[in-house]
C-alpha cells in the first residue's frame, strides 16, 4: 500500500505529511483534555516529509499553527466517513 502524501501550504511553502493510521491512533491515545499541543507537536513531527522537517520547524511558530496543522492533515487523512445509527 502507497502512502498517503498530504500537502499543506503555509505561508506560500508546502509542506508533505505522510500520516499512517498507526501514527494517527498513537495522536488521539495521547491527546488529554489538559494536553493537546504537546501530543499535536508530536504527532507532526512523526510523519512530515524528513525534507520538509526545517519548514514545519517554521511554520510550528506561528500561534495556533500547531493545532491549525494537525486538524488540516486529519481532515485529508480522514477523509469522509458516512455514519448512520439506526434505532
Amino acid at each position: 500500500m502507497t502512502k498517503k502524501v498530504v500537502i499543506i501550504t503555509v505561508k506560500g511553502k508546502d509542506i508533505r505529511f505522510e500520516p499512517t493510521l498507526e501514527a494517527f491512533n498513537k495522536f488521539t491515545n495521547e491527546t488529554l483534555p489538559f494536553d493537546k499541543v504537546a501530543p499535536a507537536t508530536n504527532y507532526l513531527r512523526r510523519i512530515v516529509v524528513k525534507d520538509d522537517k526545517s519548514l514545519l520547524d517554521e511554520a510550528l511558530k506561528l500561534p495556533g499553527a500547531v493545532m491549525q496543522l494537525a486538524a488540516a492533515v486529519n481532515s485529508e487523512f480522514q477523509g469522509d466517513l458516512e455514519i448512520e445509527v439506526k434505532n
